[in-house]
């Protein structure tokens, strides 16, 4: 049995411990993928400590199958999707690498500039692209998930993951282009 599955049935009987244990290992990952979301430091750490208690209650009902993981993911992007519905907010952040990592070597002013008004660029064009199409790109492109989780975090097939990431590379290379330039 895959170890998350493991401290599920623990939880499911009432272990607090293996709960603890589960939130130190997915608050970090879960708190990217719900900022990635809703561009907000405050409702991704609301949205966080909701999902958790989520779990905690629906212990019992989780079945073993080695897909924690995406049972999370699904858990957090339904109650991000909610929370945006319900404030009729439609802004999506895209992951910042460049506040997270180090630089190597310096950078060139004009090629910092020239980065960040292509980061811009993509962070405006991504805020565009229809919730689930931006959805399935930052799973993709900043979870590393497959196609596989994609679709179980979606709730959908493998086979809309890879419609919805054409789609959305799609739309966004168009958009790209027109602004002045693709990457």
């Amino acid at each position: 049995m895959h170890e998350d599955d493991e401290l599920m049935a623990r939880v499911a009987r009432g272990e607090e411990a293996a709960f603890r244990l589960l939130v130190e290992r997915w608050e970090r990952p879960l708190f990217a993928f719900l900022y990635h979301l809703t561009g907000s430091v405050e409702d991704a750490m609301d949205l966080r400590q909701e999902t958790f208690l989520r779990v905690h209650t629906q212990a019992a009902r989780y079945r073993p199958e080695g897909r924690f993981r995406s049972w999370l993911l699904r858990i957090a992007g339904n109650l991000a999707r909610s929370s945006l519905r319900r404030r009729k907010v439609l802004s999506w952040v895209s992951f910042d690498p460049s506040r997270h990592d180090r630089p190597v070597a310096a950078e060139a002013p004009d090629a910092a500039l020239e980065r960040d008004d292509l980061r811009r660029r993509v962070v405006a064009a991504l805020a565009r692209l229809p919730e689930r199409q931006r959805q399935a790109v930052v799973l993709k492109r900043y979870h590393d998930l497959g196609y596989r989780e994609i679709a179980g975090v979606l709730g959908t097939t493998e086979a809309a993951v890879e419609s919805l990431l054409a789609r959305a590379g799609a739309a966004l290379r168009a958009e790209l282009a027109a602004e002045g330039g693709a990457p």
